[in-house]
């Protein structure tokens, strides 16, 4: 059953009845499009979100600071997930809030709920990220002040 199921599905998907196969040139421009749609999400969350303008600064400081104590590779690569980790839990963040918002403008006890949580994981984020740069960073730091 499942199998002329599948066969039933694929003979559709090649005659384009329900998903009309597309050429390589839509494909790509479908993908360049979407890019376009994250790098709008960037902008707007940039624009309008102070926590995620805070998180980029704290980024930014920490490249800076990688790359004066001239961190190693495999140590740039966990400052690099780690901040990425929190930019993206915060963009989660930010998207959750919004649909809250939209699906219900009132107060409500369970949006509250979803909301508490979902900042909840961007903070778990930020401690962990935090704790990690620590012991990046600080051995640098020491060895930096015993020159002087």
């Amino acid at each position: 059953m499942k199998q002329s199921l599948r066969r039933d599905s694929a003979a559709m998907l090649s005659k384009g009845d329900h998903y009309p196969l597309k050429s390589h040139k839509d494909k790509f421009m479908r993908m360049i499009r979407s890019f376009g749609f994250a790098w709008d999400g960037l902008k707007m969350s940039f624009s309008t979100e102070t926590n995620f303008r805070i998180h980029i600064f704290l980024a930014v400081v920490t490249f800076i600071f990688g790359i004066g104590l001239r961190i190693s590779v495999l140590e740039w690569f966990v400052v690099v997930l780690c901040a990425t980790a929190v930019l993206t839990a915060e963009l989660f963040n930010t998207a959750i809030e919004k649909l809250c918002d939209i699906v219900e403008p009132e107060f409500h006890p369970g949006i509250k709920m979803i909301k508490d949580i979902s900042a909840a994981a961007v903070l778990l984020s930020a401690i962990a990220s935090s704790i990690i740069g620590l012991v990046i960073f600080t051995p640098k730091l020491f060895e930096l002040l015993k020159l002087f």
